[in-house]
Protein backbone atom coordinates (compact mmCIF):
# COMPACT_ATOMS: atom_id res chain seq x y z
CA UNK A 1 0.00 0.00 0.00
CA UNK A 2 2.79 2.37 0.82
CA UNK A 3 4.82 1.53 -2.54
CA UNK A 4 1.55 2.25 -4.35
CA UNK A 5 0.92 5.56 -2.73
CA UNK A 6 4.46 6.48 -3.55
CA UNK A 7 4.42 5.52 -7.37
CA UNK A 8 1.09 7.35 -7.23
CA UNK A 9 2.73 10.62 -5.74
CA UNK A 10 5.64 10.04 -8.54
CA UNK A 11 3.52 10.07 -11.97
CA UNK A 12 1.55 12.68 -10.43
CA UNK A 13 4.86 15.04 -10.42
CA UNK A 14 5.60 13.40 -14.07
CA UNK A 15 2.62 14.89 -15.16
CA UNK A 16 2.80 17.66 -13.60
CA UNK A 17 -0.06 17.15 -11.12
CA UNK A 18 -0.52 20.27 -8.79
CA UNK A 19 -0.37 17.24 -5.66
CA UNK A 20 -0.52 13.56 -4.83
CA UNK A 21 -3.34 11.45 -6.24
CA UNK A 22 -5.58 10.59 -2.97
CA UNK A 23 -8.07 8.02 -2.82
CA UNK A 24 -11.46 9.47 -3.16
CA UNK A 25 -13.29 9.69 0.49
CA UNK A 26 -15.82 7.46 1.59
CA UNK A 27 -19.25 8.18 1.21
CA UNK A 28 -21.21 9.00 4.30
CA UNK A 29 -23.73 5.92 5.64
CA UNK A 30 -26.97 6.99 5.63
CA UNK A 31 -28.85 8.26 9.14
CA UNK A 32 -31.65 6.17 9.93
CA UNK A 33 -32.82 9.04 12.09
CA UNK A 34 -33.07 11.42 9.77
CA UNK A 35 -34.70 9.40 6.99
CA UNK A 36 -37.45 8.11 9.58
CA UNK A 37 -38.03 11.78 10.30
CA UNK A 38 -37.99 12.73 6.45
CA UNK A 39 -40.20 9.98 5.32
CA UNK A 40 -41.77 8.08 8.00
CA UNK A 41 -42.48 10.79 11.10
CA UNK A 42 -45.78 12.23 9.63
CA UNK A 43 -47.49 8.75 9.37
CA UNK A 44 -45.69 6.83 12.68
CA UNK A 45 -45.18 9.83 14.92
CA UNK A 46 -42.02 11.44 15.39
CA UNK A 47 -41.43 9.52 18.94
CA UNK A 48 -42.12 6.01 16.38
CA UNK A 49 -44.57 5.65 19.13
CA UNK A 50 -47.30 5.49 15.90
CA UNK A 51 -49.76 8.30 14.64
CA UNK A 52 -51.96 7.03 11.52
CA UNK A 53 -49.46 4.24 11.26
CA UNK A 54 -48.81 1.74 13.79
CA UNK A 55 -45.87 2.56 16.66
CA UNK A 56 -42.38 1.73 14.76
CA UNK A 57 -40.45 0.32 17.99
CA UNK A 58 -39.32 -3.37 18.91
CA UNK A 59 -42.13 -4.53 21.22
CA UNK A 60 -44.61 -3.82 18.16
CA UNK A 61 -42.67 -4.89 15.58
CA UNK A 62 -42.59 -8.61 17.32
CA UNK A 63 -41.08 -10.88 15.05
CA UNK A 64 -40.82 -8.37 11.88
CA UNK A 65 -37.59 -7.67 11.88
CA UNK A 66 -33.94 -7.76 9.64
CA UNK A 67 -34.82 -8.69 5.67
CA UNK A 68 -38.58 -8.81 6.39
CA UNK A 69 -38.51 -5.20 7.97
CA UNK A 70 -36.48 -3.78 4.75
CA UNK A 71 -38.68 -5.68 2.26
CA UNK A 72 -41.77 -3.99 3.60
CA UNK A 73 -40.13 -0.30 3.72
CA UNK A 74 -39.21 -1.55 -0.31
CA UNK A 75 -42.53 -3.26 -1.39
CA UNK A 76 -44.91 -1.01 0.99
CA UNK A 77 -47.75 -3.44 2.31
CA UNK A 78 -50.83 -4.36 0.08
CA UNK A 79 -54.51 -3.30 1.73
CA UNK A 80 -52.53 -0.63 3.90
CA UNK A 81 -51.22 3.47 3.40
CA UNK A 82 -47.99 1.94 3.93
CA UNK A 83 -46.30 2.57 0.10
CA UNK A 84 -43.60 1.15 -1.53
CA UNK A 85 -40.19 3.08 -0.80
CA UNK A 86 -37.77 1.21 -3.13
CA UNK A 87 -38.06 3.94 -5.82
CA UNK A 88 -37.27 6.55 -3.45
CA UNK A 89 -34.63 5.06 -1.21
CA UNK A 90 -31.46 3.39 -1.70
CA UNK A 91 -30.81 -0.19 -0.42
CA UNK A 92 -29.03 1.43 1.72
CA UNK A 93 -31.16 3.95 2.74
CA UNK A 94 -33.35 1.21 3.24
CA UNK A 95 -31.08 -0.84 5.24
CA UNK A 96 -30.55 2.05 8.06
CA UNK A 97 -34.09 2.51 7.86
CA UNK A 98 -34.80 -0.82 9.13
CA UNK A 99 -31.83 -0.73 11.85
CA UNK A 100 -32.97 2.30 13.17
CA UNK A 101 -36.59 0.96 13.47
CA UNK A 102 -35.43 -1.98 15.11
CA UNK A 103 -33.86 -0.19 18.02
CA UNK A 104 -35.14 0.18 21.26
CA UNK A 105 -36.09 3.81 22.26
CA UNK A 106 -33.55 5.56 24.27
CA UNK A 107 -36.22 5.97 27.07
CA UNK A 108 -39.01 4.40 28.50
CA UNK A 109 -42.18 5.84 26.75
CA UNK A 110 -44.57 7.62 29.35
CA UNK A 111 -48.27 7.48 28.20
CA UNK A 112 -50.68 9.43 30.93
CA UNK A 113 -54.61 9.08 31.22
CA UNK A 114 -54.33 12.55 29.39
CA UNK A 115 -52.72 11.05 26.68
CA UNK A 116 -55.30 8.64 26.60
CA UNK A 117 -57.85 10.98 26.50
CA UNK A 118 -56.07 13.04 24.20
CA UNK A 119 -56.67 10.02 21.23
CA UNK A 120 -60.44 9.28 22.39
CA UNK A 121 -62.41 9.58 19.36
CA UNK A 122 -66.25 8.47 17.98
CA UNK A 123 -67.57 7.50 14.62
CA UNK A 124 -70.08 10.31 13.84
CA UNK A 125 -72.03 8.43 11.83
CA UNK A 126 -73.15 6.09 14.72
CA UNK A 127 -76.62 5.69 15.53
CA UNK A 128 -77.46 3.35 18.33
CA UNK A 129 -80.24 0.92 16.86
CA UNK A 130 -83.56 -0.23 19.30
CA UNK A 131 -82.88 -4.05 18.05
CA UNK A 132 -80.38 -5.76 15.72
CA UNK A 133 -80.92 -4.71 11.80
CA UNK A 134 -80.63 -8.14 10.87
CA UNK A 135 -82.51 -11.18 11.18
CA UNK A 136 -80.13 -13.60 12.32
CA UNK A 137 -79.41 -14.64 15.86
CA UNK A 138 -77.79 -11.86 17.88
CA UNK A 139 -76.17 -14.27 20.31
CA UNK A 140 -75.22 -16.82 17.22
CA UNK A 141 -73.10 -14.40 15.97
CA UNK A 142 -69.04 -15.47 14.97
CA UNK A 143 -66.46 -12.62 14.40
CA UNK A 144 -63.62 -13.34 12.24
CA UNK A 145 -60.41 -11.50 12.67
CA UNK A 146 -58.78 -11.17 8.93
CA UNK A 147 -55.28 -9.91 9.73
CA UNK A 148 -54.49 -9.94 6.47
CA UNK A 149 -56.00 -6.75 5.62
CA UNK A 150 -56.79 -5.84 9.40
CA UNK A 151 -60.79 -6.10 8.84
CA UNK A 152 -63.18 -7.90 11.31
CA UNK A 153 -66.35 -9.91 9.28
CA UNK A 154 -69.34 -10.57 11.06
CA UNK A 155 -71.02 -13.64 9.94
CA UNK A 156 -74.22 -15.40 10.44
CA UNK A 157 -73.51 -18.46 13.10
CA UNK A 158 -76.50 -19.85 10.99
CA UNK A 159 -76.14 -19.32 7.30
CA UNK A 160 -72.96 -18.18 7.61
CA UNK A 161 -73.32 -15.55 5.51
CA UNK A 162 -71.25 -12.10 5.89
CA UNK A 163 -73.24 -9.53 7.47
CA UNK A 164 -70.27 -6.67 7.90
CA UNK A 165 -67.18 -6.61 7.34
CA UNK A 166 -65.39 -3.51 9.00
CA UNK A 167 -61.61 -2.16 9.18
CA UNK A 168 -59.87 -2.61 12.28
CA UNK A 169 -56.64 -0.82 13.98
CA UNK A 170 -53.42 -2.42 12.54
CA UNK A 171 -52.24 -6.00 14.16
CA UNK A 172 -55.53 -6.69 16.35
CA UNK A 173 -53.99 -8.97 18.70
CA UNK A 174 -55.62 -11.21 21.55
CA UNK A 175 -59.22 -12.08 21.88
CA UNK A 176 -61.72 -9.33 21.06
CA UNK A 177 -64.40 -9.34 24.21
CA UNK A 178 -67.66 -8.85 24.18
CA UNK A 179 -70.36 -7.17 26.63
CA UNK A 180 -72.49 -9.37 28.64
CA UNK A 181 -75.52 -8.88 26.39
CA UNK A 182 -73.39 -9.62 23.52
CA UNK A 183 -73.98 -6.29 21.85
CA UNK A 184 -71.09 -4.39 21.69
CA UNK A 185 -67.34 -6.03 21.32
CA UNK A 186 -63.99 -4.43 21.94
CA UNK A 187 -61.03 -5.44 20.02
CA UNK A 188 -57.63 -4.35 20.63
CA UNK A 189 -54.36 -3.90 18.53
CA UNK A 190 -50.70 -4.58 19.69
CA UNK A 191 -50.32 -0.42 19.60
CA UNK A 192 -52.92 -0.12 22.43
CA UNK A 193 -56.01 1.21 20.34
CA UNK A 194 -59.03 -0.20 21.54
CA UNK A 195 -62.10 -0.50 19.29
CA UNK A 196 -65.95 -0.70 20.06
CA UNK A 197 -68.23 -1.87 17.78
CA UNK A 198 -71.99 -1.90 17.89
CA UNK A 199 -72.88 -5.48 16.49
CA UNK A 200 -76.38 -4.82 16.84
CA UNK A 201 -76.28 -1.56 14.35
CA UNK A 202 -73.35 -3.26 12.94
CA UNK A 203 -71.10 0.50 13.06
CA UNK A 204 -68.09 1.57 14.71
CA UNK A 205 -69.24 3.11 17.75
CA UNK A 206 -65.05 4.49 18.33
CA UNK A 207 -62.00 3.86 19.51
CA UNK A 208 -59.40 5.40 22.21
CA UNK A 209 -55.47 4.26 22.16
CA UNK A 210 -54.76 2.78 26.14
CA UNK A 211 -51.52 1.80 25.85
CA UNK A 212 -48.14 1.97 23.31
CA UNK A 213 -47.82 -2.32 23.07
CA UNK A 214 -50.58 -4.16 24.50
CA UNK A 215 -51.21 -7.64 25.20
CA UNK A 216 -54.33 -8.36 25.72
CA UNK A 217 -57.80 -6.95 27.10
CA UNK A 218 -60.47 -8.67 29.48
CA UNK A 219 -63.86 -7.61 30.15
CA UNK A 220 -65.44 -7.13 34.00
CA UNK A 221 -67.92 -9.31 35.10
CA UNK A 222 -70.86 -6.76 35.10
CA UNK A 223 -69.74 -4.64 31.31
CA UNK A 224 -68.91 -1.58 32.87
CA UNK A 225 -64.75 -1.91 32.59
CA UNK A 226 -62.19 -3.08 30.30
CA UNK A 227 -58.79 -3.98 31.42
CA UNK A 228 -55.66 -3.24 29.09
CA UNK A 229 -52.84 -5.29 29.76
CA UNK A 230 -49.64 -3.29 28.12
CA UNK A 231 -46.27 -3.59 27.58
CA UNK A 232 -45.58 -0.16 27.10
CA UNK A 233 -45.82 1.62 28.96
CA UNK A 234 -45.90 -0.70 32.13
CA UNK A 235 -49.29 -0.21 33.22
CA UNK A 236 -52.88 -1.51 33.23
CA UNK A 237 -55.42 0.78 31.55
CA UNK A 238 -59.08 0.46 32.89
CA UNK A 239 -61.54 2.38 30.60
CA UNK A 240 -65.26 2.65 31.23
CA UNK A 241 -67.04 0.70 28.49
CA UNK A 242 -69.90 3.39 27.94
CA UNK A 243 -67.65 5.82 26.98
CA UNK A 244 -63.83 4.74 26.67
CA UNK A 245 -63.15 7.23 28.80
CA UNK A 246 -59.94 6.72 31.13
CA UNK A 247 -61.27 5.28 34.89
CA UNK A 248 -57.94 4.66 36.11
CA UNK A 249 -54.36 3.93 34.74
CA UNK A 250 -52.30 1.67 38.10
CA UNK A 251 -48.60 1.79 37.23
CA UNK A 252 -47.49 -2.14 37.40
CA UNK A 253 -44.26 -2.38 39.62
CA UNK A 254 -42.99 -5.07 41.78
CA UNK A 255 -42.65 -4.91 45.59
CA UNK A 256 -39.05 -4.56 44.98
CA UNK A 257 -40.12 -1.52 43.28
CA UNK A 258 -39.49 -2.90 39.91
CA UNK A 259 -41.24 -2.08 36.83
CA UNK A 260 -42.88 -5.15 35.16
CA UNK A 261 -45.08 -5.66 31.46
CA UNK A 262 -47.86 -7.24 32.03
CA UNK A 263 -48.39 -10.55 30.33
CA UNK A 264 -52.02 -10.76 30.53
CA UNK A 265 -55.29 -9.69 32.03
CA UNK A 266 -58.38 -11.95 32.91
CA UNK A 267 -61.65 -11.89 34.11
CA UNK A 268 -62.95 -13.62 36.82
CA UNK A 269 -66.17 -13.13 37.30
CA UNK A 270 -66.82 -15.71 40.47
CA UNK A 271 -64.69 -13.43 41.87
CA UNK A 272 -65.71 -10.34 40.29
CA UNK A 273 -62.63 -9.22 39.69
CA UNK A 274 -59.60 -8.95 36.87
CA UNK A 275 -56.09 -11.44 37.43
CA UNK A 276 -52.86 -10.42 36.07
CA UNK A 277 -49.62 -12.17 35.51
CA UNK A 278 -46.75 -9.99 35.51
CA UNK A 279 -43.71 -10.49 32.62
CA UNK A 280 -40.87 -9.39 35.20
CA UNK A 281 -41.92 -10.01 38.28
CA UNK A 282 -42.78 -12.99 40.49
CA UNK A 283 -46.45 -11.92 41.24
CA UNK A 284 -49.77 -12.37 40.47
CA UNK A 285 -52.30 -9.00 40.50
CA UNK A 286 -55.97 -9.03 41.54
CA UNK A 287 -58.16 -6.03 40.72
CA UNK A 288 -60.77 -5.78 42.37
CA UNK A 289 -63.97 -4.74 40.01
CA UNK A 290 -66.36 -4.38 42.39
CA UNK A 291 -66.29 -2.31 45.81
CA UNK A 292 -68.31 -4.72 47.65
CA UNK A 293 -66.65 -8.15 46.37
CA UNK A 294 -62.59 -7.07 45.79
CA UNK A 295 -59.42 -9.09 46.94
CA UNK A 296 -60.36 -7.13 50.43
CA UNK A 297 -64.13 -8.69 51.11
CA UNK A 298 -64.19 -10.78 54.25
CA UNK A 299 -64.61 -13.99 52.17
CA UNK A 300 -60.88 -13.83 51.38
CA UNK A 301 -58.05 -15.57 53.57
CA UNK A 302 -54.62 -13.95 53.59
CA UNK A 303 -51.81 -16.31 53.97
CA UNK A 304 -48.90 -15.90 56.31
CA UNK A 305 -46.46 -17.95 54.55
CA UNK A 306 -42.76 -17.65 53.23
CA UNK A 307 -44.11 -13.63 53.48
CA UNK A 308 -47.29 -13.69 51.57
CA UNK A 309 -48.83 -11.96 53.81
CA UNK A 310 -51.05 -9.05 52.48
CA UNK A 311 -52.41 -6.86 54.53
CA UNK A 312 -56.07 -5.53 55.16
CA UNK A 313 -55.28 -1.98 56.05
CA UNK A 314 -54.29 -1.99 51.69
CA UNK A 315 -56.24 -0.62 48.93
CA UNK A 316 -59.96 -1.22 49.22
CA UNK A 317 -62.42 -0.34 47.14
CA UNK A 318 -63.36 -0.27 43.28
CA UNK A 319 -59.80 -1.54 41.19
CA UNK A 320 -58.11 -2.87 44.82
CA UNK A 321 -55.33 -4.52 44.29
CA UNK A 322 -53.76 -7.52 46.08
CA UNK A 323 -50.32 -9.19 44.91
CA UNK A 324 -49.99 -13.18 45.36
CA UNK A 325 -46.22 -13.62 45.28
CA UNK A 326 -44.92 -16.83 43.31
CA UNK A 327 -41.78 -18.70 42.75
CA UNK A 328 -41.16 -17.01 39.12
CA UNK A 329 -42.57 -14.73 36.69
CA UNK A 330 -45.72 -16.30 34.89
CA UNK A 331 -46.62 -15.38 31.48
CA UNK A 332 -49.65 -17.05 31.15
CA UNK A 333 -52.53 -19.23 32.74
CA UNK A 334 -55.76 -20.90 32.97
CA UNK A 335 -58.74 -20.84 35.59
CA UNK A 336 -59.99 -24.24 37.28
CA UNK A 337 -63.41 -24.28 38.64
CA UNK A 338 -64.91 -21.75 40.31
CA UNK A 339 -62.00 -19.47 39.62
CA UNK A 340 -60.18 -20.54 43.03
CA UNK A 341 -57.07 -21.49 41.46
CA UNK A 342 -55.13 -20.53 38.44
CA UNK A 343 -52.55 -23.22 36.75
CA UNK A 344 -49.28 -20.79 35.32
CA UNK A 345 -46.30 -21.28 33.48
CA UNK A 346 -43.08 -19.33 32.60
CA UNK A 347 -42.21 -19.81 29.14
CA UNK A 348 -38.46 -20.54 29.92
CA UNK A 349 -39.53 -23.26 32.52
CA UNK A 350 -40.30 -26.82 32.32
CA UNK A 351 -43.16 -26.90 34.53
CA UNK A 352 -46.75 -25.32 35.89
CA UNK A 353 -47.47 -24.08 38.96
CA UNK A 354 -50.79 -23.54 40.79
CA UNK A 355 -51.95 -20.66 42.89
CA UNK A 356 -54.97 -21.18 45.10
CA UNK A 357 -56.32 -17.60 44.90
CA UNK A 358 -58.68 -17.97 47.62
CA UNK A 359 -55.12 -18.24 50.28
CA UNK A 360 -52.84 -16.50 47.65
CA UNK A 361 -49.83 -18.63 47.49
CA UNK A 362 -48.74 -21.84 45.52
CA UNK A 363 -50.20 -25.25 46.34
CA UNK A 364 -48.68 -27.59 43.40
CA UNK A 365 -46.43 -27.99 40.49
CA UNK A 366 -46.72 -30.28 37.37
CA UNK A 367 -44.29 -31.22 34.89
CA UNK A 368 -45.31 -29.42 31.62
CA UNK A 369 -42.04 -29.10 29.65
CA UNK A 370 -42.16 -27.97 25.86
CA UNK A 371 -44.06 -24.23 26.51
CA UNK A 372 -47.54 -24.57 27.21
CA UNK A 373 -50.16 -22.36 26.22
CA UNK A 374 -52.19 -22.12 28.80
CA UNK A 375 -53.70 -19.17 27.49
CA UNK A 376 -55.74 -21.96 24.77
CA UNK A 377 -56.28 -24.35 27.24
CA UNK A 378 -59.94 -25.53 27.58
CA UNK A 379 -61.75 -27.83 30.50
CA UNK A 380 -64.15 -30.63 30.56
CA UNK A 381 -65.71 -33.28 31.89
CA UNK A 382 -64.55 -36.55 31.67
CA UNK A 383 -65.50 -39.54 33.53
CA UNK A 384 -67.08 -37.66 36.07
CA UNK A 385 -63.66 -35.40 36.82
CA UNK A 386 -63.01 -31.93 35.18
CA UNK A 387 -59.96 -32.15 33.48
CA UNK A 388 -58.08 -29.43 31.01
CA UNK A 389 -55.78 -30.06 27.93
CA UNK A 390 -53.15 -27.24 26.63
CA UNK A 391 -51.00 -27.45 23.57
CA UNK A 392 -46.95 -26.97 24.56
CA UNK A 393 -45.42 -24.59 21.65
CA UNK A 394 -42.03 -26.67 21.14
CA UNK A 395 -43.24 -29.92 21.33
CA UNK A 396 -45.73 -32.28 19.50
CA UNK A 397 -47.94 -33.18 22.04
CA UNK A 398 -51.32 -32.36 24.21
CA UNK A 399 -50.86 -32.33 28.30
CA UNK A 400 -54.56 -33.72 29.71
CA UNK A 401 -54.58 -32.86 33.49
CA UNK A 402 -56.97 -33.33 36.32
CA UNK A 403 -58.24 -30.25 37.77
CA UNK A 404 -59.14 -31.60 41.41
CA UNK A 405 -55.64 -32.73 42.41
CA UNK A 406 -53.63 -31.26 39.83
CA UNK A 407 -52.20 -34.52 38.13
CA UNK A 408 -50.98 -34.70 34.80
CA UNK A 409 -53.39 -37.89 33.49
CA UNK A 410 -52.27 -37.90 30.06
CA UNK A 411 -50.14 -36.72 27.36
CA UNK A 412 -51.63 -36.86 23.35
CA UNK A 413 -48.73 -36.72 20.79
CA UNK A 414 -49.68 -34.80 18.02
CA UNK A 415 -48.28 -34.21 14.29
CA UNK A 416 -46.01 -30.98 15.55
CA UNK A 417 -46.40 -28.57 17.97
CA UNK A 418 -49.85 -26.75 18.10
CA UNK A 419 -51.36 -23.39 19.16
CA UNK A 420 -55.24 -23.48 19.78
CA UNK A 421 -57.29 -25.97 21.04
CA UNK A 422 -61.52 -25.35 20.71
CA UNK A 423 -64.40 -27.65 21.97
CA UNK A 424 -67.86 -27.18 23.02
CA UNK A 425 -70.26 -29.05 25.42
CA UNK A 426 -72.60 -30.48 22.51
CA UNK A 427 -69.54 -32.20 20.59
CA UNK A 428 -67.64 -35.53 21.09
CA UNK A 429 -64.22 -33.75 20.01
CA UNK A 430 -61.29 -31.57 20.80
CA UNK A 431 -60.26 -29.85 17.85
CA UNK A 432 -56.23 -28.85 17.76
CA UNK A 433 -54.33 -27.34 15.15
CA UNK A 434 -50.54 -28.20 14.09
CA UNK A 435 -49.61 -24.52 13.77
CA UNK A 436 -46.00 -25.21 14.03
CA UNK A 437 -43.38 -27.39 11.49
CA UNK A 438 -43.82 -29.29 8.40
CA UNK A 439 -47.89 -30.35 9.33
CA UNK A 440 -48.85 -27.30 9.87
CA UNK A 441 -51.63 -28.42 7.12
CA UNK A 442 -53.22 -30.45 9.71
CA UNK A 443 -55.83 -30.61 12.10
CA UNK A 444 -56.65 -33.13 14.93
CA UNK A 445 -60.12 -34.66 15.87
CA UNK A 446 -59.50 -36.10 19.58
CA UNK A 447 -62.16 -37.98 21.49
CA UNK A 448 -62.78 -36.75 24.64
CA UNK A 449 -63.22 -39.92 26.64
CA UNK A 450 -60.37 -42.21 24.88
CA UNK A 451 -58.15 -39.41 24.50
CA UNK A 452 -57.53 -40.74 21.12
CA UNK A 453 -57.32 -39.15 17.71
CA UNK A 454 -60.04 -40.19 15.89
CA UNK A 455 -59.47 -38.10 12.47
CA UNK A 456 -57.03 -35.82 10.78
CA UNK A 457 -58.11 -33.19 8.24
CA UNK A 458 -56.13 -32.27 5.75
CA UNK A 459 -58.35 -29.28 4.50
CA UNK A 460 -55.67 -27.27 2.73
CA UNK A 461 -52.81 -29.04 1.77
CA UNK A 462 -49.42 -27.05 1.88
CA UNK A 463 -51.17 -23.76 4.38
CA UNK A 464 -51.35 -22.58 8.29
CA UNK A 465 -54.77 -24.66 9.41
CA UNK A 466 -55.66 -23.28 12.59
CA UNK A 467 -57.58 -22.19 15.38
CA UNK A 468 -61.16 -23.42 15.42
CA UNK A 469 -64.07 -22.08 16.89
CA UNK A 470 -67.85 -23.66 17.27
CA UNK A 471 -71.48 -22.28 16.68
CA UNK A 472 -73.73 -20.87 19.32
CA UNK A 473 -75.59 -25.18 19.58
CA UNK A 474 -71.68 -26.94 18.30
CA UNK A 475 -73.68 -28.24 15.26
CA UNK A 476 -71.04 -26.80 13.50
CA UNK A 477 -66.67 -26.28 13.49
CA UNK A 478 -64.78 -22.90 11.68
CA UNK A 479 -61.10 -23.55 10.81
CA UNK A 480 -58.91 -20.93 9.37
CA UNK A 481 -56.72 -21.16 6.53
CA UNK A 482 -53.86 -18.84 7.83
CA UNK A 483 -52.98 -17.55 4.57
CA UNK A 484 -53.16 -14.47 2.67
CA UNK A 485 -55.15 -16.18 -0.21
CA UNK A 486 -57.38 -17.97 3.15
CA UNK A 487 -60.75 -18.99 4.31
CA UNK A 488 -62.97 -20.08 7.11
CA UNK A 489 -63.88 -23.41 6.16
CA UNK A 490 -67.31 -24.79 8.03
CA UNK A 491 -67.44 -28.25 8.92
CA UNK A 492 -70.27 -30.51 10.24
CA UNK A 493 -69.25 -30.94 13.80
CA UNK A 494 -70.53 -34.81 14.22
CA UNK A 495 -69.79 -35.97 11.01
CA UNK A 496 -66.37 -34.11 10.28
CA UNK A 497 -67.81 -33.22 6.71
CA UNK A 498 -67.12 -29.60 4.79
CA UNK A 499 -69.40 -28.17 4.12
CA UNK A 500 -69.12 -24.47 3.05
CA UNK A 501 -65.76 -21.95 2.48
CA UNK A 502 -65.48 -18.74 2.67
CA UNK A 503 -62.76 -16.79 1.31
CA UNK A 504 -60.79 -14.87 3.38
CA UNK A 505 -57.83 -12.46 4.00
CA UNK A 506 -55.51 -14.38 6.27
CA UNK A 507 -58.41 -15.54 9.14
CA UNK A 508 -57.17 -16.23 12.30
CA UNK A 509 -59.31 -16.06 15.68
CA UNK A 510 -63.22 -16.62 15.35
CA UNK A 511 -65.29 -15.44 18.20
CA UNK A 512 -68.63 -16.23 18.71
CA UNK A 513 -71.00 -14.17 21.04
CA UNK A 514 -72.79 -16.87 22.76
CA UNK A 515 -69.73 -19.29 23.55
CA UNK A 516 -67.70 -15.92 24.99
CA UNK A 517 -70.32 -14.32 26.96
CA UNK A 518 -71.70 -17.64 28.49
CA UNK A 519 -67.96 -18.95 28.96
CA UNK A 520 -68.66 -22.00 27.05
CA UNK A 521 -66.63 -25.20 28.66
CA UNK A 522 -64.98 -25.68 25.27
CA UNK A 523 -63.53 -22.00 25.04
CA UNK A 524 -60.44 -20.16 26.59
CA UNK A 525 -60.87 -16.98 28.06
Amino acid sequence: MIRHIVSSNLLAVAFGLAGPVLAAPALAQPDGASLFAEHCAACHGDTRLGGTGPALIPEALGRIKGEDLSAIIAGGRVATQMPAFAETLTPEDIAALAAYIAEPLAEPPVWTADDIAATREFDAGYVPADAPVFTADPLNITLVVETGDHHVSVLDGDTFDVLDRFPTPFAVHGGPKFSPDGRFVFIMSRDGWVQKYDIWSLHQVGRVRAGLNSRNIAMSHDGKWLAVANYLPRTLTILSTTDLSVARVIDVTGRDGTPSRVSAVYQAPDRKSFVLALKDVPEIWEVATDPDAGPYHDGFVHSHEAGMEESLAAEKGLFARRRIMVGAPIDDFFFGPAYRNLIGTNREGDKGVVVNLDVGREIAELPLPGMPHLGSGISWMRDGRRVMATPHLREGMLSVIDVADWKVIATIPTAGPGFFLRSHENSPYVWADVFFGPNKDKMHVIDKETLQIVKTLDPAPGKTVAHVEFTRDGSHALVSVWEDDGAVIVYDAHTLQEVRRLPMRKPSGKYNVWNKTRFEEGTSH
